[in-house]
């Protein structure tokens, strides 16, 4: 007889809260609770979704079988390695940590104790990069645009994102993306990038040479005026364009004649609920079986994905350095931090 599954969350903010709504609403686990540092937070989220409120995150977990955490990134590896610690499965928001060495404590915490580590890349679960993964054989080039409006206020800390650069925070999405389509090592890349309103880099734009001859240009930007995410496709054969988010494509392919185009209409999914599903799904086979059965995106891609974003952040900032451009934004976020206060 299945036993179900016990899920929690920690940190209940604008994603966690839709962690907690979507568990709430999959069958295959009981939501015991959710924790935030911000009791009128979680009590809000809590009445919202008939879900009991913890004040202590080591009684939630205790509860629990499994637990998404999706508090800011630079406390990802703080929050995230006692839960491995103490044996539960742990799905942590992208990016996986706000450094390399926290990710590879946070690896190693995984396989010490036998448990699963998944990382939430939730565009791989989107209808776009469905169609996208049955068609990376032979990838030349790809261009990746994903662009945001600058993040709401938070009154009391940071924008949403903030605390890290826009790589980070938007462009790891593609930059997992691409190392999904492109089967080989970076060669080299180069990177530019600045802050705007923030401390760290805003707007960035790269590009990446791979060993198989392969590129990729990603530009992301959380400054923008109107969002965008889109993601092209080139091959030896045809091209493909993919728009995030209106779920449709286009593939004009190659044959006799000259080129034949075929509209993708794809089907609309909450990529979110895929990605808990598919978490909750090898959380429940690894339970069953004693062997761990890895997620889609396992803690090693995540770290993957990291350390490529951390050394596109690095080669920015050496980048402007070396130029002596200076950005002196911390006034102004402090200004922007009160003025939040003052609403």
């Amino acid at each position: 007889m299945d036993t179900q599954l016990r899920a929690g969350v920690i940190g209940v903010g604008a994603l966690g809260r839709h962690h907690a709504r979507l568990y709430k609403q999959n069958e295959k686990v009981k939501t015991v609770g959710i924790f935030d540092v911000n009791r009128e937070t979680a009590e809000a989220v809590g009445r919202e979704f008939d879900i009991p409120v913890f004040d202590d995150w080591k009684k939630l977990a205790d509860s629990c079988d499994l637990l998404s955490v999706a508090v800011p990134a630079i406390y990802h590896e703080e929050c995230t390695i006692p839960l491995l610690n103490m044996g539960k499965h742990v799905l942590v928001e992208k990016p996986i940590a706000s450094t390399v060495a926290d990710a590879e404590l946070m690896v190693e915490a995984a396989h010490k104790n036998n448990v699963i580590l998944a990382v939430g890349h939730t565009e791989r679960f989107n209808p776009a990069m469905d169609f996208l993964e049955k068609y990376k054989k032979n990838t030349r080039f790809i261009e990746a645009h994903r662009l945001a409006c600058y993040p709401p206020p938070r009154p009391g800390t940071f924008r949403r994102g903030t605390e890290v650069s826009v790589v980070l925070d938007l462009m790891i999405h593609d930059i997992d993306l691409v190392l999904t389509m492109v089967d080989a090592d970076v060669e080299h890349f180069e990177a530019v990038g600045i802050p705007v309103l923030s401390d760290t880099e805003d707007i960035v734009s790269v590009r990446i040479k791979f060993k198989n001859g392969s590129c990729a240009n990603m530009t992301a930007s959380r400054v923008s005026q109107e969002p965008q995410r889109r993601f092209r496709v080139f091959q030896e054969d045809c091209y493909i364009s993919m728009d995030y988010a209106k779920h449709f494509g286009m593939v004009l392919k190659r044959n006799k004649i000259g080129l034949a185009r075929k509209d993708v209409n794809l089907n609309e999914k909450n990529a979110l609920a895929d990605e808990l599903d598919n978490f909750i799904e090898a959380v429940k086979a690894t339970v069953a079986t004693g062997v761990i059965h890895q997620p889609k995106v396992p803690g090693e891609q995540g770290l993957r994905a990291l350390r490529l974003a951390v050394a596109i952040q690095d080669e920015i900032r050496r980048y402007n350095d070396f130029y002596g451009f200076k950005f002196a934004n911390e006034m102004a976020q402090k200004s922007i931090m009160e003025d939040d206060l003052s609403k």
